[in-house]
């Protein structure tokens, strides 16, 4: 029996568009060859018989009716059909994204004739066969295709079929099909939007005009990134967002802090006028550098604004301080969003609001595809220690890299590319079309909203001037610049809009530019006649004397801490192998107390002071080398338990996460975290030390002088696997020498630790200075060998009674010092191997002192005048390190040693080498024992006289 109508009982209901267009193909086989098609479809037909073109036939154009079962009408169908999609997927290949490019085309794309369609053909098609979700006013599948070509292929073109999520792929195509992303501006609306345009143009060229020659990295061309940040603000103060926190580069930087964070125009004068030599160097000029303290070029400084919304709620803007690592302030910025969003007043896992703050990174078009921090930020917007529940990203795309053009600095058609691996939603904007812009912000606003997930939008502008003001592009772009020349500029091109459709006339546009002009002088002839030393942040303070803070814990509160950690819940079944070695800390706390020991007891009691900890890092879970296990895992569930989270004395948050396999990335989030939680105590983990190496740029560019450069105060803490055990490269050196050649001005605190009690008492000191002006990021080589070697364990009086010491005797040589011709200095696991060789070949000898310098920056010269006073027969200072003559301590150390005494001051250890260690084992063993040999063997150093100078 035959039942040919749609209905809520028949298997039709389940077809519509090019599927039951499929479905009459497959028909119009099994009536010539009912074996030619699979049984299922087979058996379907023979119950119901020939399938119904459409629920609603009597609607049809006649076209339709006469050719209900004609194979050619339903490939029409299917080729309208596909035809919709393929302008959906590729219209963006056609679209006037580009103000540059085909401007004299006149080809229609994606043409009919290609799918075997005409005009006609559209006609005689239902809307709804074409696009399901038709709305009404949509006819007939040519009103389909016409609504779709001026969707797609438009000053707006967009890429989400990248995006595999079917829920947020239907979102954004009946966001964008449907047109709610449009906005209906009143006139006032319009007139604000140029108002804002005109501002932007005004001030670029009063710059220009009045500051000749300087570099200012000019918007102009991407006018349009002001009022498309200004109406993402507003909208995040209409939600109650309470922080929105801004990271971009150099380009309309000056903009942005004038007419977004509302910097006021005489300071921005004063930092041009007054940059110093600028007679011999115009370009460029670092505001306050000849003013006590380091400084930065205008273009590089941050700024934060409190702005009161309609309903009173308060909303804080910050745009980050950038250097001239472009993107590299991606992933700080990041971390600065995570912590805003984050209470971390309370005991257990902070609290996360994604709603409280969110970030908006601008990028270069170069860059975004150029440097490889944004792909490993990208990797952390949905990691669990990372996320902030989506960034909204904009490329301010002016189509060239200083001199590159795209075509030598990318492999890929759009600068965006990038983020289609991480199914982060693309859409191209024309920065010449302002209300398109606005519809872009708006959407990208609404989806990181709705699905907490970044999103981007590709801002395709053009540069007016070179890479600076200096420049002239022409030589390197002369056909584009050609263009440029002759191109309006966005103000104009949108005030003769409004002036066409009635809003605006052209007396009034020309009195805004007259205001805005007027505003700028004024601003100018205030500046000239204020004091000439512009407002600058306070120099870095010398920090006072910390030797004396108590960071002793009483003995029964360890006790009760420790029994409490290892006091799991009932039926948590932990690895037996681990658990054997954690419930060993019962006895152990009274004997041995080793290096992570210290660090969870530590950790305890910073918590119980009511102070937040966040640890992260490589495996920082468990510790690379299984020493720390801070997560415990239930091996029958898989379950985690973190005994930290659950003290019933901890008055703050503790979280610990493992980072992905980044440095520059995960360290600039930490850092960032870091800077706006001020009194959270912030720790990040390298795997090994060396691997710090891929983090240069955030060690150099924030951490070590951010505070110089900005004011920016960080107590961030760093540790670094260190230390010789014949593992070769990349597996035994942190790279010490580094740290301290960029030591000064009281930058951070640099320690190379010897025991487990010295750890415990130094992670309280830096817990101690949170927000206080002694707060500074803390530098420490960590153990690998030590961390279960029982000479560096502590013991429990060393916790209650000790505390932290930057010089430390070996033990049972104090009495050393008022006999000793030999003062051995040296630092970190070397003093471990020192002591050894020592007991093993039953030394007494007086002549010899060892004494650990625990702390090398800043340098403890106190300690050490003290240390040589007492040592009245000396005859020689030696340094004796493990690592190569030009790397470790002993550059930094030879000069300060030798300005505190008049006996020589030698070096034992490696010679100098371009490779940090050996990579064989026994090659290892043989240097490390020379070292310690040579050191404790007194003997008169041989010379030999060459070129009149004396060698050892």
């Amino acid at each position: 029996m035959a039942h040919n109508q749609i209905g809520s009982n028949t298997p039709w209901q389940n077809f519509d568009g090019p599927n039951l267009g499929y479905v009459h193909q497959l028909y119009a086989q099994y009536l010539q060859d009912p074996e030619a098609i699979a049984q299922d479809m087979r058996e379907l037909f023979d119950e119901w018989g020939a399938p119904p073109l459409y629920d609603g036939e009597e609607n049809y154009p006649t076209a339709i009716q006469q050719n209900t079962n004609t194979v050619d009408m339903l490939g029409k169908v299917v080729a309208a059909s596909k035809l919709a999609d393929d302008i959906r997927i590729n219209g963006h290949l056609y679209a006037k994204i580009n103000s540059f490019t085909n401007e004299e085309a006149d080809v229609q794309p994606l043409d009919l004739p290609a799918y075997g369609l005409s005009e006609e053909d559209l006609q005689a098609i239902p809307a709804r066969v074409v696009w399901p979700e038709a709305p009404a006013r949509l006819q007939t599948g040519w009103d389909v295709i016409t609504h779709l070509r001026e969707v797609y292929i438009s000053s707006m073109a967009y890429q989400f079929m990248h995006v595999n999520n079917l829920e947020e792929r239907n979102w954004l195509n009946r966001m964008v099909e449907t047109e709610e992303i449009k906005q209906t501006l009143g006139n006032d609306d319009q007139i604000a939007i140029l108002r804002k345009l005109t501002e932007v143009e005004e001030f670029e060229q009063f710059l220009h005009r009045t500051f000749v020659g300087q570099k200012r990295f000019s918007i102009e061309g991407l006018e349009m990134l002001v009022p498309m940040v200004d109406e993402m603000i507003r909208q995040s103060a209409r939600d109650g967002v309470s922080h929105v926190l801004i990271g971009m580069a150099h380009r309309g930087r000056l903009s942005i802090l004038a007419h977004i964070l509302g910097k006021p125009y005489e300071k921005i004068f004063s930092e041009f006028h007054h940059s110093p030599n600028k007679d011999l160097i115009p370009s460029e000029g670092s505001t306050g550098m000849n003013y006590g303290w380091t400084g930065d070029v205008k273009y590089h400084l941050g700024a934060d604004r409190e702005m009161t919304g309609e309903d009173s709620a308060r909303l804080r803007l910050t745009l980050a301080h950038n250097p001239s690592h472009l993107e590299f302030v991606n992933p700080v910025v990041e971390g600065y969003t995570r912590a805003a969003q984050e209470d971390r007043q309370v005991a257990g896992p902070p609290k996360l609001d994604f709603t409280k703050a969110y970030t908006i990174s601008i990028h270069g078009d170069a860059a975004f595809p150029g440097e490889g921090v944004v792909a490993e930020t990208l990797n952390l917007s949905r990691l669990r220690g990372y996320r902030t529940g989506g960034t909204i990203h904009i490329i301010a795309n002016n189509q060239i890299g200083f001199t590159t053009g795209s075509e030598d600095s990318r492999s890929t058609r759009y600068a965006s590319d990038l983020a289609k691996g991480y199914e982060i939603p693309i859409v191209h904007v024309n920065a010449d079309d302002p209300m398109a812009c606005l519809q872009a912000i708006h959407l990208a606003y609404e989806y990181r909203k709705t699905f907490k997930k970044d999103f981007l939008i590709d801002l395709i502008g053009y540069r007016r001037y070179g890479h600076n003001e200096m420049d002239d592009p022409t030589t390197t772009q002369p056909l584009l610049y050609a263009k440029v020349a002759e191109h309006p500029r966005v103000p104009a091109l949108y005030a003769n809009m409004l002036q066409q459709n009635g809003i605006i006339d052209e007396k009034a546009a020309n009195e805004m530019r007259q205001v805005v002009q007027e505003r700028l002088k004024k601003a100018y002839e205030k500046m000239k006649n204020l004091e000439k030393e512009p407002e600058t942040p306070s120099p870095v303070k010398q920090n006072k004397d910390e030797t004396n803070m108590d960071t002793r814990v009483p003995a029964a509160t360890l006790a009760e801490i420790n029994k409490e950690l290892l006091d799991w819940p009932e039926g948590f079944s932990v690895y037996p192998k681990l658990e054997k070695i954690l419930k060993r800390r019962e006895e152990a706390l009274e004997s041995s107390i080793d290096w992570a020991f210290a660090e969870t007891l530590a950790f305890a009691t910073i918590l119980t002071d009511g102070t937040p900890i966040r640890v992260t890092g490589q495996d920082t879970e468990r510790g690379t080398f299984a020493q720390r296990n801070l997560v415990l895992h239930d091996y029958k569930t898989g379950k985690g338990y973190i005994p930290l989270q659950h003290l019933s004395g901890a008055r703050a948050s503790f979280a610990v996460y493992n980072s992905p396999l980044s440095e520059a990335g995960v360290l600039g989030f930490e850092y960032g975290y870091d800077v706006l939680a001020k009194k959270t105590l912030v720790i990040w983990e390298a795997q090994f030390g060396d691997f710090a190496n891929a983090a240069q740029v955030i060690i150099d560019t924030f951490i070590a002088s951010g505070r110089a450069k900005w004011g920016q105060v960080s107590n961030l803490v760093l540790l670094l696997p260190h230390g010789y055990e014949g593992q070769g490269p990349e597996h035994s050196s942190a790279r010490l020498e580094r740290f301290l050649q960029l030591s000064a001005e009281n930058n951070w605190t640099v320690a190379n630790l010897t025991s487990a009690a010295q750890y415990f008492h130094l992670l309280r000191c830096q817990a101690a200075r949170l927000g206080t002006e002694n707060a500074r990021p803390l530098v420490l080589m960590t153990p690998k060998s030590l961390l279960r070697n029982p000479r560096a364990a502590s013991r429990l009086k060393e916790l209650s009674e000790g505390a932290f010491r930057p010089l430390l005797e070996q033990p049972g040589l104090e009495e050393h010092a008022k006999t000793a011709e030999r003062l051995i200095l040296c630092s970190g696991k070397v003093a471990i191997d020192l002591e050894a060789e020592w007991e093993s070949l039953q030394l007494a000898d007086r002549r010899i002192h060892i004494v650990r310098v625990e702390q090398l920056y800043p340098f403890p010269e106190k300690e050490l005048k003290k240390l040589l006073e007492q040592c009245k027969q000396l005859k020689e200072v030696i340094w004796v390190q493990e690592e190569p003559k030009n790397m470790g301590a002993w550059s930094y150390m030879e000069p300060r040693l030798k300005t505190l005494t008049q006996v020589p001051v030698r070096y034992i250890g490696r010679p100098h080498r371009s490779s940090p260690a050996e990579g064989l084992p026994d090659f290892h063993k043989i240097e490390q024992q020379r070292i310690v040999k040579q050191a404790l063997l007194i003997t008169e150093p041989k010379t030999v006289k060459a070129g009149g100078h004396t060698h050892e």
